[in-house]
């Protein structure tokens, strides 16, 4: 069930913690229970999976609910056993860069080897189907139950009672709308679409590790992409000689970057070359691996993540390294980028995407990049200083609503 609050007559009576811990419980009751994650759950058989209802968001939600509590793992007759490799990617609604990325996949060595878990916060018949046509490996759809698709209309959507996004704080007062004490850092009132990518990535995070039964007993990093990315054939190769090195080289390297934002410039010069260096969100958020014992160091700042006023997950990831983290993060990069960027639009850039050129380009670069892939070693090309770097906070995550209910995804 999905229970429907007069919000208005709620908050003013209640205040805003209830409106979160119902949305926590309706949730709760619909999308799992501890003995089925502890236990596994019955009543799913290899293959199963879940008939989506694309109808009102009531009932998509019961689809959402309903999926993540079975957890149909795809392909699993085919690919029994442990997986070697885990990779989470989180999708909103570019189907075609999806389609690259899959392409992608598909043309790495081992791939077998891999689970794949798509985190989806947009639903729809066309997403689904690409990813339940995969074959080559096992697949997880894991969906954000709090997706702003379902809640068109109420908090975490866009309440047509919030303040709009450039009104005065006491222009908000005085119409009294529902969150008008509660402006970003340069007085800006929260957009929907603009919380939700953050939303997303701390839910998936927690449930990932907490939550997915795939999951359990995995004792090896998980790398987390997105979307339109793309990676290259020796990727898991490459993840298995960094592992290696990381072990012998470098045991105080917290996390893995397979990827960074040069794109092949130069790949052959820098194809087994890797550097240490303290995490920076512009540098080193692309194919992110992240072992349990990060996870737990990261979810040991709950708090702070939640209710720093940065609507970017990789910005507020940064302010914790070295601040809540006290000893800052140290990563271990890729200079040769095991995953590309294709993505020529996003959050902020709707216009002109064309996924072709992208692939094109891809193709292009890879055809001069082919003989320098599958290293036999690697070789550290330089140590940067591992330090906290402060930044300005980009604000756009000032609200309340959204602090309450991003600290409890832990709880669920």
């Amino acid at each position: 069930m999905r229970f429907r609050l007069h919000k208005k007559n709620l908050l003013a009576l209640l205040g805003v913690s209830f409106v979160v811990v119902t949305l926590l419980v309706s949730t709760r009751v619909l999308l799992v229970s501890d003995n089925d994650v502890i236990q596994g759950n019955p009543a799913v058989r290899p293959g199963d999976t879940v008939k989506f209802v694309f109808g009102s968001p009531a009932e998509l939600a019961r689809s959402v609910y309903n999926a993540n509590y079975k957890q149909c793992v795809l392909n699993v007759d085919k690919f029994p056993g442990e997986p070697q490799l885990v990779l989470v990617v989180q999708v909103h609604n570019r189907p075609e860069y999806l389609r690259l990325l899959i392409r992608s996949l598909e043309k790495a060595a081992e791939v077998h080897s891999f689970l794949l878990i798509f985190s989806h916060d947009y639903f729809s018949e066309e997403i689904n189907a690409i990813v339940q046509r995969i074959t080559f490996c096992k697949v997880l759809q894991i969906y954000f139950p709090f997706s702003i698709q379902l809640y068109p209309a109420e908090f975490p959507g866009q309440d047509p009672q919030d303040c709009h996004r450039d009104m005065s704080k006491d222009s908000a007062l005085k119409a009294r709308c529902l969150n008008a004490e509660h402006p970003d850092s340069y007085g800006h009132y929260r957009e929907a679409f603009i919380t939700q990518t953050k939303h997303h990535w701390w839910w998936k995070l927690h449930f990932v590790w907490e939550r997915v039964q795939a999951m359990q007993g995995y004792s090896g990093f998980v790398i987390f992409l997105e979307e339109d990315n793309y990676i290259l054939p020796d990727f898991f190769h490459f993840y298995k000689s960094m592992i290696g090195f990381r072990k012998s080289s470098c045991p105080d390297c917290d996390m893995l970057a397979l990827g960074n934002h040069n794109g092949l410039a130069d790949f052959t010069k820098v194809s087994n070359k890797v550097l240490t260096a303290g995490w920076m969100s512009t540098k080193h958020n692309i194919g992110m691996a992240i072992s349990r014992e990060v996870y737990y160091k990261l979810m040991g700042c709950n708090v702070e993540f939640c209710t720093y006023d940065d609507y970017n997950w990789d910005w507020t990831l940064q302010h914790l390294s070295g601040g809540c983290i006290s000893k800052p993060l140290k990563v271990l990069v890729a200079q040769g980028s095991r995953v590309l960027h294709t993505g020529d639009c996003g959050l902020h850039q709707k216009d002109k995407c064309r996924p072709e050129w992208a692939s094109q380009k891809v193709e292009e670069g890879l055809q001069t990049a082919r003989d320098s892939l599958f290293p036999p070693s690697l070789v550290l090309n330089g140590a940067e200083a591992v330090e906290h770097k402060a930044h300005m906070k980009n604000g756009g995550w000032g609200d309340v609503r959204d602090h309450s209910l991003c600290k409890n995804y832990a709880k669920l």
